[in-house]
């Protein structure tokens, strides 16, 4: 399969950056595209809202169903998922995005953010995954996708920010029971994480990050798009670096996916 044509994305966090990237490109393909994010009302200080995302998503080709979805809240997600179903006949791909970041130790993270990062992160990639998982077996070719690392127990990526580690790798460890799980029943289960920082609103919570030594978010919304188009039964327990993946599929210029190209790239977190 190459195309998302005619399949059902459910996609968390899709009102702004990587989610949304992930779903342009779906739409270019003339997929169904489900926004399930918070903002529904506009920001000054955090532009993109599911609306302005639904927009965005059919002037690329696809169809939109914007939903205003907090991962946190059980009921939010179940009546998102069958909403969804509802209206489109099924989901054939859930893309786990939605994430929480505080780059902290322990003495300057409040239990708040701790609570926050590990509901949205690790419970809400459970949750999702649990409330569409009714309408993926009924699905052809149907993926679950995760943003998130290779896991690790290297104390280096603990050390400077132990809460959001935990959260992050909670997502990975998903994977890892996940795909084992879902695959007699023919449902992949992956996760995805870029070689380099990604220009997105996120950058602001890692010091000393500049954008033009980052790359864009077309290059994950690639990676995810050669992931989705795989054969669920074949692909499953992998964690893609999004570079790996596109060299594999033949692309050798990736001077189009930086911010500024020619500038020295950062690598990213946990690799």
């Amino acid at each position: 399969m190459t195309s998302l044509k005619g399949k059902t994305l459910f996609i968390t966090g899709a009102s702004r950056g990587i989610g949304l990237a992930i779903a342009k490109r779906a739409a270019r393909d003339g997929a169904n595209i489900v926004i399930a994010a918070k903002s529904s009302v506009a920001n000054p200080k955090l532009p993109g809202t599911i609306h302005s995302a639904a927009a965005e998503i059919e002037a690329e080709g696809g169809v939109a169903l914007p939903l205003k979805v907090d991962i946190r809240e059980e009921s939010e997600v179940r009546m998102a998922a069958a909403t969804a179903a509802e209206r489109f006949g099924g989901i054939d791909i859930v893309v786990n995005n939605a994430s929480a970041i505080w780059l902290k130790g322990v003495e300057d993270t409040p239990m708040k953010r701790f609570d926050l990062m590990h509901e949205v992160n690790t419970r809400g990639t459970f949750l999702v995954t649990q409330a569409c998982l009714p309408y993926l077996k009924e699905a052809a070719n149907p993926h679950v996708l995760m943003l998130s690392p290779p896991p690790s127990i290297d104390p280096t990526w603990y050390a400077p920010h132990v809460a959001y580690t935990i959260a992050k790798f909670g997502m990975s460890l998903c994977v890892l029971g996940m795909a084992p799980e879902f695959a007699p029943m023919g449902i992949a289960v992956n996760a995805l994480w870029p070689r380099t920082v990604i220009a997105t609103a996120a950058i602001a919570m890692i010091d000393g990050v500049r954008p033009q030594n980052c790359r864009t978010p077309a290059i994950v919304a690639d990676a995810a798009h050669a992931i989705l188009t795989q054969p669920s039964r074949d692909y499953t327990g992998h964690f893609v670096i999004d570079e790996d993946i596109l060299r594999e599929q033949g692309v050798t210029d990736f001077d189009r996916y930086a911010v500024v190209p020619g500038e020295p790239l950062l690598p990213d977190l946990f690799l």
